[in-house]
């Protein structure tokens, strides 16, 4: 069995070829490193820039699509090279699997592509993102389909929300740990610190993502894959702070009404009865994932606490 993970080398990719490899499948990581350096010496590797290649590889049995620009907020303000990593490299790699006869594709998208949706989000809700991130996403989603439907390619959509945990290198978490450590007296929080969404450990989605590769056996879906629960961005202060042995003043950036930044989605909870009902669950809660998280970076940080 032959995988091949674009974005490979960055965090979820990196989780998810470990994952591969464990199982005995070959695996092929393309990318560019621009977002991740993480190489299992197990896997092969071809640097090269899904922006303006689309390579006909020797085999492929499943491609999983993960290579794209993680950070929300930026693709505010650094938009045409959100859409070439976003949007154009998600054709290439479709055109990769097309040219190269890859029987299953699996594109990583986004609970973004919903926007400021009710809570808990369903996948039947209607698509409505209010972040570029979240708009390039759903470009992707309907390219997949589009694949799946006129080539014959299995495919599935996966609709994350929050990631964190493992050798996580963004995001809430970590941002708030660096922050910290520059400056233990004092805490920036982008926002009101009201904002409340749902995290899941990287390894409950890798588990899921092998879940669901195995149970699809034909044409498009998509799932939601999240968690029951959600936390607040104070809450997940406190969680930090408790792990750090500090007791930082706060200060809050509002941007806009209550968001940390322009695209900022101030609720997010996923609607997971679909994958629920085949058998996936999530094992830790929110709260879970954010203590275990901030653990894991500590430890890689070599932070001692106070």
């Amino acid at each position: 069995m032959v995988s091949v993970v674009t974005g490979g080398a960055g965090y979820i990719g990196g989780h998810l070829v470990d994952a591969l490899l464990q199982q005995g499948n070959q695996v092929l990581v393309l990318d560019d490193l621009s977002s991740g350096n993480y190489i299992n010496s197990m896997a092969k590797f071809q640097r090269i820039d899904l922006r303006s290649q689309s390579p006909k590889l020797e085999s492929c049995d499943t491609m999983y699509h993960l290579a794209a620009n993680p950070d929300v907020r930026t693709s505010m303000e650094n938009i045409e090279e959100h859409f070439e990593r976003d949007v154009k490299a998600t054709l290439n790699a479709l055109e990769s699997a097309r040219k190269s006869d890859c029987k299953f594709f699996i594109f990583f998208s986004s609970s973004t592509v919903y926007g400021e949706a009710k809570t808990p989000t369903p996948e039947t809700a209607e698509t409505n993102p209010i972040s570029n991130y979240g708009l390039f996403k759903l470009m992707g989603e309907e390219m997949t389909r589009f694949y799946s439907q006129n080539y014959g390619i299995t495919a599935l959509s996966l609709r994350l929300a929050n990631i964190t945990g493992g050798r996580v290198s963004h995001g809430v978490v970590i941002d708030f740990i660096k922050k910290l450590m520059k400056d233990p007296t004092t805490l920036e929080i982008l926002g009101n610190g009201k904002q409340r969404k749902s995290y899941l450990h990287v390894s409950d989605l890798i588990q899921a993502v092998l879940f669901l590769k195995d149970r699809h056996r034909r044409g498009y879906d998509y799932f939601n894959v999240g968690n029951e629960d959600w936390i607040t961005v104070d809450e997940i202060a406190s969680i930090v702070e408790e792990e750090m042995g500090l007791r930082p003043v706060h200060v809050y950036r509002d941007a806009d009404n209550g968001r940390g930044w322009k695209g900022d989605v101030r609720l997010m909870l996923l609607d997971i009865s679909k994958i629920k009902s085949l058998g996936w669950a999530p094992t830790l809660s929110s709260r879970e994932v954010i203590r275990r998280a901030t653990r894991e970076a500590l430890r890689l940080l070599g932070y001692e606490k106070v």
